[in-house]
Formats: C-alpha cells, structure tokens, sequence
C-alpha cells in the first residue's frame, strides 16, 4: 500500500529496538524519514546506518527528564523544519506491583512508561499543528485485562488509552488525529528475556500461542508496525481517537476458540 509518507518526519521513542525498530523499518519503507528515538547509542546508530538511504536519524534521550523530550524534539525539528508524527512506544513492563513496590518505585514507572507520552506529544504540538500531523500511541493489554504485579505499567498503559481520546478531542480543531494501538503478545526481544525467566520457556511460550484465536501465532512486531504507519497516513484521514488492537484476537476473542 501505498501510504503517502514520503519525507514525512516521524518521531518514534524507544525506536531502535522490538515493536519500535519494526515501527521505524516500516516508516522507512513507506518513504518517511525516522527519527529513532532511543536511549540505546549502540542499537540506535546501527539501525541508523542501515536506514541511512532514507535519511533516518538516531537522536539519544533519557525519556524520563521532561527536559531531555523537549531537546530532541527540538533537535529533530531543528535538523528537518518539520515533524509530521510522533510514536510514543517506549516502556517498559517493569513488574512494580501493589504488594511488591513501594510509593517510590511506582512514582518511577509512572517515569518510565507514562510521563513521556506527554512530554513528547506536548513538545511536539507546535509543530504538529502546521503538519495536521498525527500521533500513535501505543499501549497494552494490560490496561484491558490486568496482570497482576505490575501496577505502574498497568497503570500508565490505562492512562495512554485515557489520553488517547482526550488529546482526540483537544486536537480536532487543528486536525491532529490521535489513536492508539493495543498489542497483547507480541514476540520482541523483551517478551523473549520474559520468557526465559521460566523453567521451560519454550513450554510457557506454547500455552500461551495456543490461546491466541487467529492463526494460532504470536503477534510479530511487524504486525504492529503496518497498523502504525496505517496510522500515520492519510489513508486513516478520518480515524481518530481509537483503540486499535492488534493482538490475533487474543483479548476480546472467545477463549473456547482456542
């Protein structure tokens, strides 16, 4: 398909590896230029030489500082006079649970998976503003069914879905479309560590695949990544505030399917 990208400046935080490497493989495809957002030097510039045909840059930030978000927006802006769409995908799901947590590590988390969306977006906003440009939230479901034991990614993974359609309306005068995308169990690098937490991973890993109704297969981070840059586009020109999910119907789906 093609989706109209062409020179379009696309933010993505935590770019360069899992769910967002695939996010910016996908923006480069379509034409775009990423900005690979990532606090990762090492991932980040390799990603960066790879895409370098078109014209993708890795631009290093500690997404936790408020002040760090608005130097790399700044930045980006600056290197390209332009910002046509952000992604807010970093995160990470950190496990600080009600039990095992305190008020201090939780406060962290909230740094870690939430604070930033904002952050981004509102630094963003100026530029977006001249673009009519969009913004891809990502989320998880967690936000939906819950874990258990991981209270401040839960948590931040429900307020993204909160801000998703209050940012929906607050930007409609200025044709901003904002939506988000759920994933469920999505095979990146983290997944992968999770699952080898497990005394037989690969045991764990096929309970869990044969829960997942369409295809019986994990959701690939590619997956996600089409969905985004659908997103992105002005082939979804009048989608906005949404919850997309993207999970082979693993959330809402009938379990006796599997």
């Amino acid at each position: 398909m093609q989706l109209q990208l062409n020179n379009k400046v696309i933010l993505i935080t935590g770019g360069a590896k899992g769910i967002g490497e695939a996010i910016t493989r996908a923006a480069a495809e379509e034409g775009a230029i990423p900005v690979i957002i990532d606090r990762d030097e090492e991932a980040g510039k390799k990603l960066e030489r790879e895409l370098a045909s078109n014209s993708a840059t890795w631009m290093g930030a500690e997404l936790s500082q408020s002040e760090s978000c608005r130097r790399v927006v700044e930045a980006a802006a600056e290197k390209y006079g332009r910002i046509d769409g952000v992604v807010n995908n970093a995160g990470v799901n950190d496990r600080v649970g009600l039990e095992h947590g305190s008020p201090e590590e939780y406060l962290a988390s909230l740094k870690r998976n939430l604070l930033h969306y904002y952050d981004m977006a509102h630094f963003a906003l100026p530029h977006l503003k001249k673009s009519q440009g969009a913004i891809v939230n990502i989320s998880s479901k967690t936000a939906i069914t819950g874990q258990g034991g991981t209270s401040g990614y839960a948590s931040a993974k429900g307020a993204i879905l909160g801000l998703t359609r209050e940012w929906a309306v607050e930007l409609l005068p200025y044709g901003i479309r904002v939506n988000a995308i759920v994933p469920a169990e999505v095979m990146t690098p983290l997944y992968r560590q999770w699952l080898n937490s497990f005394p037989d991973p690969e045991e764990k890993l096929k309970k869990i695949v044969a829960k997942i109704p369409l295809g019986g297969r994990m959701t690939q981070p590619e997956d996600i990544a089409s969905m985004a840059g659908v997103l992105l586009s002005a082939k979804a020109g009048h989608i906005t505030g949404q919850h997309i999910f993207v999970d082979g119907g693993y959330t809402h789906l009938d379990r006796a399917l599997t």
